[in-house]
C-alpha cells in the first residue's frame, strides 16, 4: 500500500492507509504526513476529512444524507475504499451533538467517484469519528 500512483491517487491512498492500518511508512507533508494528529506521538485520530472539487465547475462536490430524521447535504466525506481511478467514501454530517469534542457523525451514505472528475482534494484536521 502506499505506492506511487497519480498524483490524487497517491494522496487518496496516503489517507486509506493511514487510516486503515497506520503504516509510518507513508509520506511527511499536507494530506501525506505519516500519522493522524496534531503530532506524531498522538494515536487517538481515526480519520482524516476530505473534500472534493468538480473538475468542471470548481465547485466542492456535495450529497445528500439522512440521519435518523434529518436530511441534510454535505461535501465532506471519509475515505473508505480506493480501487483504480475511482474510490468510495461515506458521507460526513455536522456532529448535531454541540457539546461533543466530535465535530462529524458518520453516515449511512456511501458514493463512489471517478477521479476523473476531480480536480483537486482538500484536507481537513484528523479527527476521532465513533463507530469507525
Amino acid at each position: 500500500m502506499c505506492e506511487n500512483k497519480n498524483c490524487l491517487t497517491d494522496i487518496l491512498e496516503t489517507i486509506l492507509c493511514l487510516q486503515t492500518t497506520k503504516d509510518n511508512d507513508c509520506e511527511i507533508n499536507g494530506c501525506d504526513k505519516p500519522y493522524l494528529g496534531p503530532t506524531p506521538t498522538l494515536i487517538c485520530y481515526n480519520t482524516r476529512p476530505i473534500s472534493f472539487f468538480n473538475c468542471i465547475t470548481g465547485d466542492a462536490w456535495s450529497f445528500p444524507y439522512t440521519l435518523g430524521t434529518t436530511t441534510g447535504t454535505s461535501s465532506v466525506f471519509r475515505l473508505e475504499n480506493l480501487e483504480g481511478n475511482c474510490c468510495t467514501c461515506r458521507v460526513l454530517a455536522t456532529n448535531p451533538d454541540t457539546s461533543s469534542n466530535e465535530p462529524y457523525v458518520l453516515t449511512n451514505t456511501f458514493f463512489t467517484i471517478n477521479l476523473g472528475c476531480v480536480s483537486a482534494i482538500r484536507c481537513l484536521q484528523d479527527t476521532f469519528i465513533s463507530g469507525v
